[in-house]
């Protein structure tokens, strides 16, 4: 059950309008400065290699686990680039199993349709020994993630992710620019070994939660910030399950940007953090010596995630003055010439076949279709996979090319939905059960018994898929897919 605290997130009250964000009339902070042009463009070539790492986390507590990841580098490896740049990233798929397939996925990110790394709808699964090539040139600054699209569930439990980010958006710098990779970890801790990633409850019900929490791989990190300044900290939530309510304690804190997109900064005062949702904040660090926290409020206790630590000498006392990003460039939908569309998210009529928890964890042959799963979800009636990701259904929808569409997301179910369309960057308008500024975003999170609107203009060409992030969901039939053409 929802509390009214948690259904009235995300600065309930603010209103966006002339590019300013108000309260009662009264201006707050300054609204973003325009978009920059790209500066010289380069190749940036990278070498991805997907293999099993024994790996000693700090927050594993002494023991070495058998983790997915694409580097040998410290876990996530940061890929790190200036808008205007090509990525040329070559995958290597040295996972253990037969059969275990993968891809890359590029997480909020407007590539061209054959970038996109679903398996079998834009390109065939990387099999075991195999390689495939991306390259593309991220339009949009901001912060994004990258991660397998394939056996989910295990291979994002494992570890299996990175982080991109794309610089440009800053007009002046913060004192400092941090990231914290949310993940929680599914660990039998008497034993030191990864329990079963995927349960028949837990995907018939909000998913299958870690038991260890960690930021950055460490449980209640510490981050050490400059004295008294004000910092730039970028959240983002690579769980496959944990929708989080992230508050900060002790600190001044205000959003500037949502999946990457800059909006006017908004005071925090508690926002819901599905499963593969961004959120970048500014945060008056304290004073030296002096701690603030990073919690997640979703808790009947609230769970420290993180300290924030002041190091230093403490700067000149100031009033908290957060600095906007720069705009983004994402096309600004036709509202009056939108054409409306309705999409459901709701349960099966019954589920399938189940499939052995301990089958998950110990090697069942993943073979053509990328996973096996029950049926527990529908969008608009329809669950796939069905038969495997291998066959592809027809599209939830036909959209033309270059026309702008309001989308009505529908939750029917008494869980969390964090729905994200691929390929675009939509316009969230409004909620019938929260307030919350308007934003762009590319994951929206829809809670029960609610409808939230979104727009966008249809511009990128291709068959985009249209899912629940949170894995189990979406591997028992929350998924399906639009035709831009």
């Amino acid at each position: 059950m929802l509390t009214r605290r948690q259904l009235i997130l995300g600065g309930a009250g603010f209103t966006a309008g002339a590019g300013l964000m108000t309260l009662g009339g009264r201006r707050l902070f300054p609204a973003p400065a325009a978009a920059a042009e790209a500066g010289s463009a380069r190749n940036v070539a990278v070498h991805l290699v997907a293999a099993e790492r024994q790996t000693a986390l700090p927050c594993f507590a002494g023991h070495s686990l058998p983790l997915w990841t694409y580097s040998e580098a410290a876990w996530p490896p940061t890929i790190r680039i200036d808008r205007g740049d090509r990525l040329d990233v070559v995958l290597d798929n040295r996972l253990p199993r037969d059969g275990e397939h993968t891809s890359i996925h590029w997480h909020g990110v407007r590539v061209p349709n054959d970038q996109d790394g679903v398996p079998y709808l834009v390109q065939p699964p990387v099999a075991p020994g195999e390689s495939f090539r991306y390259s593309f040139a991220p339009p949009d600054t901001g912060t994004f993630f990258f991660h397998s699209h394939c056996n989910s569930s295990e291979q994002l439990g494992r570890g299996l992710v990175g982080i991109l980010i794309v610089d440009g958006d800053a007009v002046e710098p913060y004192a400092a620019d941090q990231t914290l990779v949310l993940h929680d970890w599914l660990m039998d801790t008497d034993a030191g070994t990864f329990r079963g990633f995927k349960t028949k409850r837990g995907a018939d019900r909000a998913g299958t939660y870690g038991n260890i929490r960690s930021a950055n791989g460490v449980s209640d990190a510490e981050i050490r910030l400059p004295a008294s300044s004000d910092c730039r900290v970028r959240l983002i939530n690579v769980d496959p399950t944990r929708i989080m309510e992230v508050a900060v304690v002790g600190a001044d804190a205000a959003i500037i940007a949502v999946d990457g997109n800059p909006l006017p900064p908004v005071p925090l005062d508690g926002w819901l953090l599905g499963p593969a949702m961004r959120l970048d904040l500014a945060l008056r660090a304290p004073k030296e010596g002096g701690e603030a926290a990073l919690v997640d409020r979703r808790q009947d206790e609230p769970v420290r995630l993180a300290r924030f630590v002041g190091v230093g000498s403490s700067a000149p006392a100031k009033s908290f003055d957060p600095r906007p990003l720069r705009a983004g460039r994402i096309p600004e939908p036709d509202l009056a010439a939108a054409e409306r569309l309705s999409f459901t998210f709701g349960r099966a009529d019954s589920g399938g076949a189940p499939i052995a928890v301990s089958d998950v964890a110990s090697g069942l042959p993943i073979g053509p279709i990328c996973t096996a799963s029950d049926h527990f979800w529908t969008i608009n009636g329809r669950s796939w996979p069905d038969s495997g990701h291998a066959v592809i259904p027809p599209p939830l929808a036909t959209l033309q090319r270059g026309r702008s569409y309001v989308f009505e997301l529908q939750n029917t179910t008494d869980f969390l939905h964090p729905v994200h369309i691929h390929g675009h960057t939509f316009k969230v308008l409004r909620a019938d059960r929260r307030s919350q500024p308007i934003h762009y975003a590319d994951t929206v999170l829809v809670t029960p018994e609610e409808t939230v609107e979104i727009a966008f203009v249809a511009d990128n060409p291709g068959r985009w898929m249209m899912h629940c992030h949170v894995i189990e969901h979406q591997e028992t039939g929350m998924m399906g897919y639009l035709q831009v053409g």
